[in-house]
């Protein structure tokens, strides 16, 4: 098996569960925590990278260390050239797993897909792209398999109509399900209805909407009370997803189009269309990309333990508040 690999694609759901597959091989946690690196190649040094990959591992068999957005860093023709010359001398006790977000139209011309292809026995890549909408459906059956349960196929495509392509935020709606029926028997149409209204997705709206009134009160009060039901980075991952939404809903809108070309475009049910192009509508373009461009770096300080998830998030609602009400 090669030692190197490289994940990518814009189902950012499927490229985590695979990874945490790539944590679980170790047969002792504790040996894994000892030998498992996490960098984010925008803010590591070269030294961060070299010593991480060239370590020995320790009472294990091999290293496992994990590079997030290699093409952030390795953005040049030169750049690029060397640290593919420092992949090919990655030793076997180090297992290098790379991954980025990358769109479809992108993936056959990305640059390190065109050197796998040229270095097979040294990388495997495997692509996660999100499902068409139309193919949802078979998605959240087999995800519900996947979590040891059974739904109707009603039910399913109801679920479906709710979170359009979001797998994430299907994988979690799944879990709730299951745990409300308890394993015992196929989740139904009535269960959906029951504990499926997304909940946490119209709380984040309300969210977005105190921020994009400068509602500063308001705002830190929505998001500690998400913060008392929801895992701080499923949370977390919502509102970026939210931002994302917005962002690609403001192009669409500065294009001339209108909500149903939002939800066309972006493959998400009608109702997250629509809240996405009214919220869209109150942010301009460059207030939207500085907060993306936020929430980037607060993504990058907590994957480097540079600060806390639910202090990023308090600061944010201040800077936000006070600069783009």
């Amino acid at each position: 098996m090669p030692n190197l690999y490289f994940l990518f694609g814009n189902d950012e759901f499927a490229i985590s569960r695979r990874l945490k597959e790539f944590e679980s091989d170790f047969p002792d946690p504790t040996s894994a925590d000892m030998n498992t690196a996490r960098l984010e190649a925008r803010s590591m040094s070269e030294d961060d990278l070299n010593n991480a990959v060239n370590a020995m591992p320790f009472l294990a068999k091999r290293r496992l260390v994990l590079l997030q957005n290699p093409s952030a860093k390795y953005n040049n023709p030169s750049a690029r050239k060397k640290f593919l010359e420092f992949l090919e001398k990655t030793p076997d006790t180090t297992r290098l797993v790379m991954f980025e977000a990358v769109e479809p139209r992108d993936a056959e011309k990305h640059w390190l897909m065109k050197w796998a292809e040229k270095n097979s026995k040294l990388i495997q890549t495997k692509a996660f792209m999100l499902p068409r909408l139309k193919d949802m459906t078979g998605w959240i059956v087999n995800e519900t398999k996947n979590q040891g349960g059974k739904i109707e196929p009603r039910a399913a495509e109801i679920l479906k109509d709710m979170v359009g392509v979001d797998t994430r935020q299907a994988g979690m709606e799944i879990a709730k399900l299951l745990a409300y029926v308890n394993w015992a028997r196929p989740v139904t149409v009535q269960d959906v209805e029951a504990v499926c209204i997304v909940t946490s997705q119209q709380s984040v709206f309300d969210f977005v909407d105190a921020l994009a009134n400068g509602n500063g009160k308001s705002a830190q009060y929505l998001l500690h009370r998400l913060l008392e039901t929801e895992d701080e980075f499923s949370l977390w991952g919502m509102v970026v997803r939210q931002f994302r939404l917005l962002l690609q809903a403001r192009e669409i809108l500065d294009a001339r189009g209108n909500q149903n070309d939002v939800a066309r475009a972006l493959g998400v049910h009608p109702f997250v269309a629509e809240k996405a192009a009214q919220q869209a509508a109150r942010f301009s373009m460059a207030s939207l990309e500085f907060i993306y461009r936020r929430l980037l770096a607060i993504d990058v300080g907590v994957k480097t333990s540079q600060m806390t998830l639910d202090l990023a998030m308090d600061t944010l609602v201040v800077e936000l508040t006070r600069s783009y009400s």
